[in-house]
């Protein structure tokens, strides 16, 4: 059988520190291993692909849709929902989220990256069958548990404590990520070592900018912030960790979280709706600073609490599988191709 030739669209692949990005070159990484598919990205000739599958909303892409090619669009987020991420002038929200919903419905199919999403989309006028769930993927080969020896190296080169209990954060340092959350915890648990690794990836227009750069230019002792660590180097990092402590108010799909259970880690979240739709396992939750600083102090004292959590991370581990994930996006292109046989 010939293969299918997909082409990915994507922009801003060169700013570092953004889950989008992270998703766009683990899923290209697995869908280019599936045989039966060929795989282009930003292709310059529309039409010559069978597959047009947009992962961004950029302005330029708005124009490659064509009528007699199947146009997919990944859907990372719902403008309905001011994430918090970028400050934005209230008049200017109401034409942005015009033309996201706009592209969104200009496409074929959407995939959503957790299904938290569908019925958002469906009040926005989508119907169902053109709505797919397919997870979000991290390599193992990418992320991975290292050597004790490995370890020491790496905290030392980061100037991360050999002697104490690294909870780790990761993120952009915006305000819907918890930062500031993080910092609170950190400031009330002296005894414990606290490192964010992200920094302002949109720089000032960042929501929360002012706030958080006061807190990051005069931490605690205990608060280390590495700026933006680039990807190759964020498997060191987590591997440095005791636990992943994730305080956001908000998540589109948190690849760190997928990252973080292929090092075998424990991990804390706010109790979010989203997160109930994503694990279908159980997972560590808190609900105010004081319950996160009980708890982190729990998987620091309690080897078999500590245990316990772990175990959660690993039966995520197994549903995110390359394997899985894999399979699904073989199928799905496959099924698509079918559905829609005036356009081949």
């Amino acid at each position: 059988m010939e293969k299918l030739k997909i082409n990915m669209y994507a922009g801003g692949l060169k700013i570092e520190g953004q889950g989008v990005g992270a998703n766009f070159f683990e899923q290209v990484d697995l869908v280019k291993k599936i045989p039966s598919l060929e795989i282009t990205i930003n292709g310059r000739h529309p039409k010559r692909y069978d597959i047009n599958h947009f992962h961004t909303v950029n302005p330029q892409f708005y124009f490659k849709f064509r009528k007699k090619k199947i146009n997919v669009c990944y859907v990372h987020f719902i403008p309905e929902k001011d994430d918090g991420s970028l400050k934005m002038p209230k008049w200017m929200f109401g034409p942005y989220r015009w033309y996201v919903l706009k592209f969104y419905k200009k496409a074929d199919e959407v995939i959503v990256v957790n299904p938290y999403f569908i019925k958002d989309l469906i009040n926005i006028g989508i119907p169902k069958d053109k709505i797919t769930y397919i997870p979000n993927f991290v390599s193992d080969e990418k992320f991975h548990p290292l050597s004790e020896d490995k370890i020491i190296k790496i905290k030392e080169e980061f100037k991360i404590p050999l002697d104490k209990f690294i909870v780790l954060g990761v993120g952009q340092t915006q305000t819907r990520k918890g930062v500031i959350d993080f910092y609170e915890v950190a400031k009330a648990n002296p005894h414990l070592h606290f490192v964010w690794a992200g920094g302002f990836s949109f720089g000032k227009i960042t929501s929360g900018y002012e706030e958080i750069k006061k807190i990051m230019d005069n931490p605690p002792s205990n608060l280390q912030f590495l700026g933006i660590v680039p990807r190759a180097r964020m498997n060191d990092i987590f591997n440095t960790s005791d636990m992943l402590f994730l305080p956001s108010y908000q998540e589109l799909f948190p690849m760190t979280l997928l990252e973080c259970i292929n090092v075998e880690k424990p991990f804390l979240v706010r109790d979010l709706d989203l997160y109930k739709d994503i694990f279908l396992s159980p997972y560590l939750v808190g609900h105010s600073n004081e319950e996160f600083s009980t708890l982190i102090n729990k998987i620091k004292d309690d080897e078999k609490f500590k245990e316990l959590v772990k175990s959660y991370s690993l039966a995520i581990r197994d549903f995110y599988s390359r394997e899985h994930v894999s399979k699904l996006w073989d199928e799905y292109y496959h099924r698509i191709y079918d559905k829609y046989p005036h356009k081949h």
